[in-house]
């Protein structure tokens, strides 16, 4: 049976319902994604705990673009050569007054995005772990009620794991 592996620990749950883990300062309150592992991103507090919380599974659309180039891990793309453009999101979730860039659900293209657009956090597979057969899952932003244009591609197998070079917490994920 495959296993679905996230590409990067801690950055989301796990389930039928995932969401984004973000941390709390428990001094100010401030919250936080990806986690940064330091004070306080808030300058007037010298916070240094935090609670993990489960961030909003829906948000709106605040920007959005295609990648136009391959990116860096731990993204895994079929080859340079082979390369298909995707579309990316940055989206607001109101409640955490955050804004979180993500690829957006594989199928979905940027002439079906809108500005103001309702997105849903989704799973899914990124790559395949040639050597145990497991699928490696990123976070995505799907849109809400509207179906995919294009099949999702196929999904890129890779016979080493890219999380060994992946960004450290605090830069930009997948």
């Amino acid at each position: 049976m495959t296993r679905q592996i996230p590409v990067l620990d801690g950055w989301w749950s796990g389930g039928d319902d995932p969401a984004l883990l973000g941390h709390r300062c428990t001094t100010c309150q401030t919250i936080t994604f990806p986690f940064r592992r330091i004070t306080c991103p808030n300058p007037e507090c010298e916070g240094d705990e935090f609670d993990t919380v489960e961030l909003s599974r829906v948000g709106t659309i605040w920007s959005y673009t295609d990648a136009r180039y391959q990116p860096p891990p731990p993204y895994v793309g079929v080859g340079q050569d082979d390369f298909v453009p995707f579309a990316q999101a940055a989206v607001e979730l109101g409640p955490e007054a955050l804004v979180i860039l993500g690829q957006v659900a594989a199928g979905y293209t940027v002439d079906q995005l809108e500005v103001g657009m309702k997105v849903e956090l989704v799973v899914e597979p990124l790559y395949v772990d040639d050597a145990s057969g497991d699928e490696r899952t990123t976070y995505r932003w799907r849109p809400v009620g509207i179906e995919a244009a294009t099949e999702a591609p196929p999904l890129p197998r890779l016979a080493a794991d890219p999380a060994a070079t992946a960004a450290p917490a605090g830069t930009s994920g997948p």
